[in-house]
């Protein structure tokens, strides 16, 4: 591969659930130490119910998927070897009315000053790095990549059932997600001093406890040199995983080409670009959205098809154009998670059939 393309590296988020009623089980210690022994080092979230997988980087997008896969069945396994089932799903289908939160002195401040927030956590997303020479690259592409943001979550939609009801939104885990004072798309930066000086605010105010605490959709990455996308849910799907990673990567490569001929990112209000992830949270692939940019209402599809045109001459530079479209046609013909989760409960109304889609997708 050409040392020129950008490498990428995924950290996916599971649920972990019995494997009888789908209830999330606080569990995430014991499976990271036997995931250990398995020579995987998991990440414990917030709650003790969520583990988070991270890969290596990656040039190569089949290379990147054959990891997703090895890490997915070996979690899978060290889960259920501990009386557990592991769940690609952005919210838990059934839940109870609080979650524990993982004994670690951080996660325990954090459920302190947050309260109901923190307890009601439970949300598994996706976070897509892709490699950028400095920090000051990466604020500039993230004012590229904020109009692609709802796309982004309509695509991947993955949590249109919780506590054993259609919660009328294809992503009901964004919905959740933005309680948290820091979430949401981030601003239009001008420099990386601006950006330096609304954390320092934030942290001042007390909105956040740390730097780890800015969980913008976009943002430089506290611990690599990335730029780190996380604004979707946690991909039903190996393959969609893939597909999100090849896409991100294409949308920041573009962005970078941009500004290498100096054209300036498209300034688009945030009232605007609430409206799009409102619409792609309510609707998913399935429905309309709003092109921030253009301002007019096309379906979700259209707006996919507009990013894979925006991205096309990057795609087939890395050579990941005949996987994108091959991948995006998959998803139309089977739908996304929100759409396979619904198809499971409206056949019989059965929250198990629901875990049972879920589970199976997880490892397809």
């Amino acid at each position: 591969m050409d040392s020129r393309i950008p490498t990428v590296g995924v950290e996916e988020e599971f649920l972990l659930t019995d494997p009888e009623t789908g209830a999330p089980t606080p569990r995430n210690i014991d499976v990271a130490a036997t995931a250990k022994a398995a020579g995987i080092d998991l990440q414990l979230e917030l709650t003790s119910c969520q583990v988070e997988t991270s890969t290596g980087v990656h040039t190569d997008i089949a290379e990147l998927r054959g990891e997703l896969r090895t890490l997915r069945g070996t979690v899978a396994e060290c889960a259920a070897e501990n009386d557990t089932r592991l769940l690609a799903v952005g919210v838990p289908p059934t839940v109870p009315d609080r979650f524990p939160v993982t004994d670690t002195p951080r996660y325990q401040k954090i459920a302190h000053t947050y309260g109901m927030i923190a307890h009601e956590q439970g949300l598994c997303g996706c976070h897509v790095h892709v490699a950028v020479p400095d920090r000051e690259t990466a604020i500039m592409v993230s004012n590229h990549l904020r109009p692609w943001l709802p796309v982004f979550l309509a695509l991947s939609a993955n949590s249109a059932i919780y506590r054993g009801s259609e919660t009328g939104y294809a992503s009901w885990r964004s919905i959740l997600w933005r309680r948290w004072p820091s979430a949401g798309p981030p601003p239009y930066f001008t420099s990386v001093e601006d950006y330096d000086s609304i954390v320092a605010m934030m942290r001042a105010s007390g909105s956040i406890l740390d730097n780890k605490m800015v969980y913008w959709d976009v943002r430089p990455s506290e611990s690599f040199p990335t730029i780190e996308t996380r604004v979707t849910d946690v991909p039903a799907t190996i393959e969609e995983a893939a597909l999100l990673a090849a896409l991100v990567r294409g949308t920041v490569a573009t962005g970078l080409r941009a500004i290498e001929r100096g054209t300036p990112a498209p300034h688009v209000p945030a009232e605007v670009l609430g409206a799009a992830y409102w619409n792609a949270a309510h609707s998913g692939l399935d429905g309309d959205g709003l092109d921030p940019v253009r301002g007019d209402v096309v379906p979700h599809r259209r707006m996919v098809a507009r990013l894979v045109d925006h991205v096309e001459p990057v795609l087939r530079d890395f050579g990941d154009h005949a996987f994108v479209t091959e991948a995006l046609a998959a998803v139309d013909e089977r739908g996304n998670g929100a759409r396979r989760q619904l198809r499971a409960l409206r056949a019989n109304r059965d929250i198990g059939d629901v875990v049972t889609e879920v589970a199976h997708a997880t490892l397809q």
